[in-house]
């Protein structure tokens, strides 16, 4: 698996997966909408930490810098 994540998606990626598990965990949201939220906020911090994203490796897109 190549790295296809740079560093400014990541922190993005990590601000709106801590952004949706404040909400959670302070009750702003509940029901279906947290359960999808959640799924997408995990989705995001597994992706964040491992430096790949499957959706960019599909469409041939890499935002990460040459090195």
């Amino acid at each position: 698996m190549k790295k296809n994540m740079g560093n400014a998606d990541r922190v993005i990626r990590l601000i709106i997966a801590l952004f949706i598990a404040v909400l959670y965990f302070t009750n702003v949201i509940s029901g279906t909408l947290a359960l999808v939220l959640l799924i997408l906020a995990v989705i995001f911090l597994i992706t964040s930490l491992i430096h790949f994203c499957p959706i960019y490796a599909i469409i041939n897109m890499t935002p990460r810098k040459k090195e």
